[in-house]
């Protein structure tokens, strides 16, 4: 674990981001833009990890917020393929939690 970003993006393959306030905790918006307003994903944050890295969010992102427009919609970002990735997981749970065949 590390406070540097530039250590901790050196060579990695994902950067991963996620909304700085979650559904409950609009009272602390103001407060976690401050705290991380650091840690925004930028192209020059983004450009620290190696050169073939992709993106990931788990989406609904806020672009400006955690990350900018120009990260999130680049041919490095995989969001939507993990958004897909994620819809069967979840329609397998849906059919294994109602008795479907297994």
């Amino acid at each position: 674990m590390t406070r540097s970003l530039e250590e901790g993006l050196a060579g990695a393959r994902a950067v991963y981001t996620d909304v700085w306030a979650s559904m409950g905790q609009e009272a602390e918006a103001a407060e976690r833009a401050r705290a991380f307003e650091g840690y925004r994903v930028t192209e020059r944050i983004f450009a620290m990890a190696a050169p073939d890295a992709i993106f990931l969010h788990c989406l609904p992102a806020h672009r400006g917020e955690e990350v900018a427009a120009g990260v999130i919609d680049s041919p490095a970002s995989a969001v939507f393929d993990q958004a897909e990735n994620r819809l069967h997981a979840q329609k397998a749970l849906l059919v294994t939690l109602l008795g479907g065949p297994s």
